[in-house]
């Protein structure tokens, strides 16, 4: 996964949309700003990738083939770029104020909500099935203050980073869907681990998260409570097939029980730096059910929340630097899938890629996650074959 201890299964079947570089709409749409020049062509593969990027290459050339993880803010590739006087001291005036009240609140909250999870989950045992553990079958008071409580603990996680306001816009609702109408998934474009706090916040999602996550202290339960789905990421054994099997059952539960929470899935695969959409893998779209498509942006003037090309703690310790973060969210109408996008997944994934790139401005781009290990390796003068050994599982 993009997200620290978190991965996406949309696409496990292993499947990519196939589409080019183009503004969505068609020729003559100018909704969206077209990315003129292609990064990789689209049959290209991770072994051609690798034979080009062992070429030396200047940064210009570098920045334009791998575009949806260069980094455009006052930090710089990787985050190391030389930063003026006055960064410098905001840097250390926040350092010394900001970030150990922030770290502190954190903790507390996460502490908190722990709490809350384990009283509501004493006495009632895990649902376990197809080899997952969890708690998201449970109803009642249990399930309600789990749910209030993990709305509030999240939001309550994003002020102490300093997402203190959220611009929130909502796209041609109006119509009341009915219960036999609810969408079994949500799908959005995937830009930082933020990501996951703001949704957690906004409807509780389950979602997909590393085996790893389920053993880790406080955030174990926690995990169980929202009802992930947890997977071995680097596995190369045929269970793949199991996972997206039963994230597909849980879309299609979600879909017709309004109890169930539904999944959350990024089907981008990784993240990007939020000015791109990458191929959409097509797991999330083979339930057949309808989808809530969700926008997310991060303005900034400074630091970039994204997390493309930096690391994950110089990431954090320069977001919880910033005196004041920004986030804005546009949510689309329920996709309902038409009966050919129903019997082609493919079809479905990239006719919502197309429409949430044009409501959010945002540039197609072909390349994946393939290619960002490749760019990753290039930036940190790494060995190119051992990237092509770990190519996109």
């Amino acid at each position: 996964m993009a997200s620290p201890g978190l991965t996406d299964l949309a696409g496990a079947d292993g499947s990519e949309s196939n589409s080019s570089l183009f503004p969505p709409g068609g020729e003559g749409d100018s909704a969206t700003p077209k990315y003129d020049q292609p990064l990789l062509k689209p049959d290209s593969s991770p072994t051609a990738a690798l034979a080009s990027a062992a070429v030396p290459i200047s940064s210009e050339e570098l920045d334009r083939k791998y575009a949806p993880y260069v980094r455009r803010d006052a930090y710089g590739t990787m985050g190391r770029e030389k930063l003026p006087l006055t960064e410098k001291i905001l840097l250390g005036i926040a350092a010394v104020t900001l970030v150990p009240i922030r770290v502190v609140a954190g903790v507390l909250i996460l502490v908190f909500y722990y709490l809350i999870c384990r009283i509501c989950t004493l006495f009632s045992p895990p649902s376990r099935e197809n080899g997952q553990e969890d708690y998201a079958h449970m109803t009642g008071w249990r399930r309600e203050v789990i749910v209030r409580c993990g709305r509030f603990a999240s939001r309550a996680m994003l002020f102490a980073f300093g997402f203190y306001w959220i611009k929130e816009s909502r796209r041609g609702l109006g119509n009341e869907v009915n219960e036999f109408e609810r969408p079994g998934a949500i799908v959005s474009n995937h830009i930082s681990y933020v990501d996951i706090l703001y949704h957690m916040s906004s409807a509780f999602p389950s979602f997909v998260a590393k085996r790893s996550v389920a053993s880790l202290p406080l955030v174990g339960l926690i995990s169980k409570c929202l009802g992930c789905v947890y997977v071995q990421r680097e596995s190369k054994s045929s269970d793949l097939k199991g996972v997206s099997g039963i994230v597909t059952e849980r879309i299609q539960k979600s879909h017709k029980d309004y109890l169930c929470p539904m999944m959350l899935l990024f089907p981008e695969g990784t993240t990007t730096n939020g000015d791109f959409l990458l191929p959409f893998k097509s797991g999330a779209f083979l339930a057949k059910a309808p989808v809530v498509p969700v926008i997310l942006r991060y303005p900034y003037h400074r630091f970039s929340p994204a997390w493309d090309s930096i690391s994950g703690v110089r990431h954090v310790c320069l977001l919880l630097c910033q005196f004041v973060n920004h986030l804005e969210v546009i949510h689309l109408p329920v996709y309902y899938p038409s009966e050919q996008e129903k019997e082609d997944p493919k079809l479905y994934a990239n006719n919502v890629r197309k429409l949430m790139a044009t409501e959010g401005n945002l540039m197609l781009s072909d390349v994946g996650l393939a290619e960002k290990r490749i760019y990753l390796a290039i930036l940190n003068g790494n060995s190119l074959p051992r990237v092509l050994r770990r190519k996109d599982d």
